[in-house]
């Protein structure tokens, strides 16, 4: 028995999906979201920068001192932080979506 093509007079037009009402808890994860990125993310912009501080850290003592004041280390560490800032103003914008 052989497919018959449909033709657009024979496909059925869909109904409007109405639109989404969100929930308070999803408004309230969106608005921790942003606020958690957009700290993450101007303290690794930032702190690899600041004098004396970057050096005189936990963590530098586990690393090699030659790699952790490395100056592309503290660029991919702002990289990341940079990355974060977007992601939160990219959520910023979809905020828009609750309204």
């Amino acid at each position: 028995m052989p497919i018959e093509p449909q033709t657009p007079a024979a496909i059925e037009p869909q109904p409007a999906e109405a639109p989404r009402v969100y929930r308070w808890h999803e408004k309230l994860a969106s608005g921790l979201l942003i606020l958690f990125c957009l700290e993450i993310g101007c303290f690794l912009t930032l702190y690899p920068w600041i004098g004396g501080i970057w050096e005189t850290n936990f963590f530098s003592s586990l690393l090699h001192r030659g790699f952790w004041g490395n100056a592309y280390f503290r660029g991919a560490v702002s990289g990341l932080g940079i990355i974060n800032l977007y992601i939160s103003f990219t959520e910023i914008g979809r905020l828009r979506r609750f309204w």
